[in-house]
This record gives structure tokens, C-alpha cells and sequence, in this order.
């Protein structure tokens, strides 16, 4: 039996075929488009994205057995995704292209809503470091509110990519414990969303509607989320009710492999992974 590792990367989509001790059966990657229309913006498209994932998990299956894979699971960048009530692409783009509907984790448009965001000293701030970083998901959500309305309007679902692509794989909205914590502000330990937080900066709307928009659903990493249907497992080249897992972030997934590693001496607690791509980040857990 196999399973599939799907990692989605700023320039490029990989996919892993592994055995389940753990062996490298076979390996694929296809690149990703980006458009840089302006400074501080940078924009993806979710179509591009997914139709990258498949050609990655066909590549990577091309020697085994597809009627042997049991499971697949994805990790992503943490890029923001718009999409209808259809589940079809709305535009994050000042032009109104609704192919890019996708803001890059590295995009920095959300500055000045970042800092607006730390002027409220709201209680939330002191889970993401004190301060908010604009590459986070509320200050980009408070400026397509502020400069496209229209969007804001339109769009139905708020996902981070990992998120997204697993929405896509199985039609299920379940959102990841550990992006939605990492990068939404979602209250992990009291498992809700703060409500005050979002109405002092100007997005108490999404609470009004419950959440719906931005998720309802939260699970750990890995946890079974659903299966393929046959569309989506067709598309994957992968059998239909294939187990799908509940996302994690990119960055998050690599220290996982890493500070899991066999063979390491330290204690779990004493080991520092240093991930390295587009960006560097160095992680460690704690008791």
C-alpha cells in the first residue's frame, strides 16, 4: 500500500509516493505561475495550483500502482484563497482578473492594515508574538474589504491554500487547527473564534455570519477529513474513496520530518528545525 505527500511551494507543486514504512516509491513537481502586478503584491491562482498538484501526483505514481494508494494529504504556503458560492474563483487582483485569486503568503499590501490591526491592543494579538505580521490572513482580509469590495461582497469561502487544497480533494470546508491558529487568529486552546477581536477591526461582519466564511469545522493536522470523489480522484489519476488528512502549513510539515527524525539523541524538546525555501523558519516544540 502507498500514500501520497503533497507539498505546495511558492514556485512549484511536489507530490511524494511513499510506502507506509516509509520508503520513496516516486516523486513529482510542476512549477506554479505568479504575477507581480505592483509593488508589495504578489498573486496566485487556485485553478493553476490545483491543476499543478495533479500533474505532480500522476508523475509521482507513474511506477506503482495507483489501486494501492489508501491516502493522500497536502501542506501548503499560507496564501490567502477567494472563491465563490459555486467554489470558483474571485479575484484578489486590483484589475478584477478572477484567474488570480490568490494572495501570496509574501504579499505585504496588508501593511498599513497590519498596524491598524496592532493599534487595538486586542487580547488576540498576544497568540501571534504581540504584533501582527501583514503576511497573516486578518490584515489581508481587511484590505480586500477596504479596496475590493466587490470581492468582498462575492466571495463566499475564505481558505489558506493547505486548507483549500484539501476542500478540493474532498469537497469538505474542514479547516487545519494549525493554520487557522497560526495565521487567523483562531483561539486553539478555547476552540472558537473571538468575535470582539474581529468587530474591533472591522471585520465584524464574518462574525455575524457565524464564521461560515472563514470556517466552522477546525481539526488537528492529520486527522481523516473525507475521501476523494471520483472527479477529483480522477483528475489525481488516484482510486476513488482515497482517505484524505486534515492539512498543516509547509513550514509545519517539514519540522514535523524533522524534529520527529530517527536516530536524533536530544530530547524532543531540545531540537530546533531550520526550514528553508523562499523564506527560513526556525521551529521548535515544548512540554
Amino acid at each position: 500500500m502507498y500514500v501520497i505527500g503533497v507539498d505546495v511551494g511558492t514556485g512549484s507543486a511536489r507530490a511524494g509516493c511513499f510506502t507506509t514504512d516509509g520508503r520513496t516509491a516516486g516523486r513529482g513537481e510542476h512549477p506554479i505561475e505568479t504575477w507581480h502586478p505592483e509593488a508589495d503584491h504578489v498573486e496566485q491562482s487556485s485553478d493553476d495550483i490545483w491543476h499543478a498538484v495533479c500533474a505532480a501526483v500522476r508523475d509521482a505514481i507513474a511506477t506503482v500502482d495507483a489501486a494501492e494508494v489508501v491516502g493522500i494529504g497536502f501542506d501548503a504556503t499560507c496564501s490567502l484563497v477567494a472563491l465563490d458560492a459555486h467554489g470558483k474563483p474571485v479575484t484578489i487582483a486590483c484589475d478584477g482578473d478572477d484567474r488570480r485569486n490568490v494572495i501570496v503568503w509574501m504579499d505585504h499590501r496588508a501593511i498599513a492594515d497590519a498596524e491598524a490591526i496592532d493599534a487595538t491592543q486586542h487580547p488576540v494579538l498576544q497568540f501571534v508574538g504581540g504584533s501582527i505580521s501583514p503576511e497573516m490572513e486578518t490584515p489581508k482580509l481587511r484590505w480586500v474589504k477596504e479596496h475590493l469590495p466587490a470581492t468582498w461582497r462575492r466571495t463566499a469561502h475564505w481558505f489558506d491554500l493547505p486548507d483549500f487544497l484539501t476542500w478540493r480533494a474532498s469537497g469538505r470546508e474542514t479547516r487545519s487547527l494549525c493554520s487557522t491558529v497560526c495565521k487567523w487568529t483562531y483561539l486553539g486552546h478555547e476552540e472558537r473564534w473571538d468575535a470582539s477581536y474581529f468587530a474591533a477591526i472591522g471585520l465584524g461582519d464574518l462574525a455575524a455570519d457565524g464564521f461560515v466564511r472563514i470556517g466552522t469545522d477546525v481539526r488537528s493536522p492529520g486527522r481523516p477529513l473525507g475521501t476523494l470523489d471520483e472527479v477529483t480522484a480522477e483528475q489525481l489519476g488516484l482510486p476513488p474513496r482515497t482517505a484524505v488528512g486534515v492539512s498543516i502549513i509547509d513550514a509545519h510539515a517539514g519540522a514535523l520530518g524533522m524534529l520527529g527524525a530517527h536516530g536524533a539523541d536530544a530530547p524532543l524538546d531540545h531540537r530546533l528545525a531550520v526550514i528553508a525555501g523562499t523564506s527560513a523558519c526556525h521551529l521548535a516544540v515544548s512540554t
